[in-house]
């Protein structure tokens, strides 16, 4: 599968190993405060819209199209969130299997669907999360390109221009 295309911050971020002439993209105008959320953001949503968004704005990662796609995140996350705490809910009163699995009416044992439910949402969370750069390798490929060590300078160098 290809390696989708990075936009032109992060590639500035990263730095440019390969020399390539940059081409400039458009760029949204970043909004003087960070932007509200969404009026269906609520709750753990809402709690974690308020966590990343001043820090994703005060980067100049977050603008005003950017808003869907961190909407969609702190959806996950509120999903996420749910699920898992309704599994340790259940983990409480159950012991023996810790929630993971549930009778059916017939006296089988299954799965519970929680466990795919937070499953789905956790990935989705962590996809989102790396697009903003919320994950610890997403962090470390912006590292690399401000922190990337300069190549040996030897005593040509500057002498053409």
């Amino acid at each position: 599968m290809p390696n989708p295309p990075v936009p032109l911050a992060l590639r500035v971020l990263r730095g440019n190993p390969g020399k390539r002439p940059l081409r400039s993209e458009p760029q949204p105008t970043r909004p003087p405060t960070c932007p509200e959320p969404p009026q269906f953001i609520v709750g753990y949503a809402a709690d974690e819209w308020w966590r990343v968004a001043p820090e994703l704005h005060a980067l100049g990662l977050l603008t005003r199209i950017d808003v869907p796609s961190l909407a969609a995140y702190c959806s996950a996350f509120a999903s996420w969130r749910q699920a898992s705490e309704s599994l340790a809910r259940m983990a409480a009163n159950d012991p023996v299997t810790n929630g993971q699995l549930i009778k059916t009416k017939y006296g089988d044992a299954v799965q519970n669907p929680l466990v795919s439910i937070a499953r789905k949402h956790a990935a989705d969370v962590v996809r989102y999360a790396s697009e903003f750069g919320l994950t610890a390798l997403a962090r470390s490929r912006l590292a690399a390109g401000i922190n990337a060590p300069q190549p040996p300078r030897g005593k040509f160098d500057g002498l053409l221009r």
